[in-house]
């Protein structure tokens, strides 16, 4: 069955979208249903606020991702960069543009998907907008989140000294990226053709499903740990690096042999010839985070399970660099995704 959009027009949509929602923050005074949300900040805490725009064909590929995994992973992204920030997210609205091609059956899945990702993250959804597209699918969400004053968490606070730590593993996403472009590729034109992906159900979680790591954030919380440098790792970890210690005002030392790589993402790199390293210093998309602690916080943070220190903060003059496995220097790279390169 497929129900033209036009049939419910832009109101009748959302309202279709936005029904049987309850509002669980307590700073969620109103959301669906006027002009403006109302929310209601308690004293001592900063607002943070995020927005993401993603559009078809340069951040989601629809042949190979399903919509409720897109409407998941465009909501916990947004989420990631509240957590970076050592925040909680608590609302968010939700934006569409669609073209012809999609039905109300399709943007209930990607709705699923958001109203999912919210439930498991206790985020209330409190407005958006629809318009039509003649290009396909965009996405635009905001995020709303808070923090205790002296809480928050920015990307200048790195000092020299600082140990660089990251949690999780890196690559997986890409290497999960990897593989659907090439069963897209091998799969072009065959009807009903379906890819045998056993063995690698974590990489294609990692890049169709991610979580943000809110789970770290109440771990460090927990230790007496607050970092002195946060963000997520979205468009790699050498371009990440490089952001935190050109806004410190910074170098870096960071070891090849301690970044953290699944065996999975280690078997695909092999299969594909690509450099395992390179991978996982540029893949992006694996939204883990990235931060920094003081020296003195050394005992506590490898007591933390999930927390890897991977290096060091040094002067400015000594530069960016990665140490590698047989003790050579080289120069740190941001060689991550940038969608704005033609």
């Amino acid at each position: 069955m497929r129900t033209e959009i036009a049939t419910l027009g832009e109101f009748g949509l959302i309202d279709h979208l936005t029904e049987g929602i309850r509002l669980e923050n307590e700073s969620s005074l109103y959301g669906v249903g006027d002009d403006a949300a109302v929310l209601a900040y308690p004293a001592g805490k900063q607002v943070l606020v995020t927005t993401d725009l993603l559009m078809e064909g340069i951040h989601f590929d629809l042949v190979y991702t399903p919509l409720k995994h897109l409407g998941y992973k465009a909501a916990v992204v947004n989420f990631s960069d509240i957590y970076a920030m050592n925040g909680t997210p608590r609302q968010i609205t939700v934006s569409l543009a669609l073209s012809k091609r999609f039905s109300v059956e399709d943007i209930e899945q990607l709705y699923a998907g958001i109203r999912l990702a919210c439930e498991e993250y206790k985020v209330d959804i409190v407005g958006g907008d629809t318009t039509p597209s003649l290009t396909g699918l965009a996405i635009s969400l905001t995020c709303i989140g808070e923090a205790e004053q002296d809480k928050v968490v920015y990307r200048h606070g790195a000092k020299e000294n600082d140990l660089i730590c990251v949690s999780g593993d890196l690559g997986a996403a890409y290497m999960g990226l990897q593989l659907l472009e090439r069963e897209k590729v091998v799969l072009r034109g065959e009807k009903d053709a379906q890819p045998d992906f056993g063995g690698k159900e974590y990489l294609l979680e990692r890049q169709l499903k991610p979580e943000a790591r809110k789970d770290i954030v109440k771990k460090l919380a927990g230790a007496g740990i607050l970092p002195t440098a946060m963000m997520d790792i979205s468009d790699g970890l050498s371009s990440e690096l490089m952001h935190i210690c050109k806004q410190s005002h910074t170098g870096c030392r960071i070891y090849e042999k301690e970044i953290p790589i699944d065996y999975q993402t280690a078997v695909m790199a092999e299969e594909f010839n690509m450099n395992l390293t390179t991978c996982a210093l540029n893949g992006g998309e694996d939204y883990e985070l990235l931060f920094t602690i003081p020296i003195a916080d050394h005992e506590k943070v490898l007591e933390l399970e999930g927390i890897k220190v991977i290096g060091y903060i040094t002067k400015p003059e000594l530069g960016c660099a990665l140490i590698t496995r047989d003790g050579q220097e080289f120069e740190l790279k941001a060689q991550g995704w940038n969608p704005l390169e033609e």
